[in-house]
């Protein structure tokens, strides 16, 4: 089993290398969870907001025409350059950037309003200790909007689905399911108020070639998912055609919580 400083590591030199194909990836850059997540928070001018890994920015620029300050957080150097030359592009003036670990946050207690985390908790090797450090960092009352990829319920098919992104990213370390995330916000005074669960489709070609270290790479992945059990390619919902994969679906979570301990409660 790797240690985490290996697998931190490998985040570093995955995500640094592709940085800018994060920061211009559909997949990141666009969908109906960056204006949903305006709607569900309503964020406020005197607002500080910390997003979590924030990769190529997209949160941390969705926010900053609402609030007072955003945080962009990333244990990747060369992700923070790149997003910073996207926001202030787009003309996000008030967003400052960090080099944080979002196991070890290097923020004071009840420091902030708000703690966004958008497509990345699957690269932490430890999800018990990022919801700790959300928990401790979060003001009371404050609002924690989080958002990754899910495994479903059933122990084969999640790790399934989590060997499928491991042979294509090797920073992949584990997507967790709906109810393990509920289990550790529990245990952390995080209360949900909202939550969507949806499916998200992938073409094929450009999701295996984003992170692609060869050719061989993507054949194997391919590969793979062509003699994926019948039950394993229905939960995909795959489409094939001419023995060549197209696109497939996971499911993806997005939940709005409150900490404890504040006028948000029981929202």
């Amino acid at each position: 089993m790797q240690k985490k400083e290996e697998i931190k590591q490998a985040v570093q030199q995955q995500f640094g290398k592709n940085a800018e194909n994060y920061v211009h990836s559909q997949n990141h850059a666009k969908g109906s969870d960056l204006e949903l997540l305006v709607e569900w928070l309503k964020p406020k001018k005197d607002w500080t907001v910390l997003d979590i890994a924030t990769g190529g920015g997209h949160v941390a620029r969705t926010l900053a025409p609402h609030v007072d300050l955003v945080i962009a957080a990333d244990l990747t150097r060369e992700m923070l350059e790149a997003a910073s030359r996207a926001n202030r592009q787009a003309n996000a003036e008030n967003i400052i950037y960090v080099q944080a670990d979002a196991e070890a946050l290097p923020f004071l207690d009840e420091s902030v309003d708000v703690i966004t985390c958008r497509i990345a908790a699957h690269h932490f090797p430890d999800p018990t200790a990022f919801i700790r450090e959300v928990s401790r960092v979060l003001r009371p009352g404050g609002a924690f909007l989080f958002i990754d990829n899910v495994v479903p319920e059933d122990i084969e098919l999640a790790a399934f689905v989590n060997h499928v992104e491991k042979i294509r990213d090797r920073s992949h370390v584990r997507c967790l399911s709906v109810n393990e995330w509920r289990t550790l916000h529990e245990a952390n005074g995080l209360t949900e108020s909202k939550q969507r669960l949806r499916k998200k489709k992938f073409e094929f070609e450009p999701w295996v070639k984003r992170l692609s270290e060869s050719l061989a790479q993507e054949e194997a992945i391919e590969r793979y998912l062509l003699e994926a059990t019948d039950a394993q390619q229905a939960y995909l919902e795959m489409k094939i055609e001419q023995g060549r994969v197209l696109t497939h679906q996971i499911d993806e979570w997005m939940v709005l919580c409150y900490k404890n301990g504040g006028q948000e409660d029981g929202k």
